[in-house]
């Protein structure tokens, strides 16, 4: 996986997978789906992220039980 933020775009790109994309569909006006042939999610495109609450992403670590 791989999540990179364009800044002057406001712009959130999250790479799931490396397959080829086939189709792309929109979930919303701001929310881009990518897709592979065998119907997995290969990427996600967020248009406003910072402004929608997409970014910056909380993350966080916890330790296995």
């Amino acid at each position: 996986m791989r999540i990179t933020y364009l800044e002057a775009d406001d712009t959130l790109v999250m790479r799931l997978s490396s397959k080829p994309i086939v189709r792309e569909g929109l979930q919303d006006w701001n929310t881009c789906v990518s897709y592979a042939e065998d119907g997995s999610v290969v990427e996600m495109v967020i248009l406003e992220a910072r402004k929608c609450g997409a970014w910056p992403l909380h993350v966080e670590h916890r330790e296995a039980a």
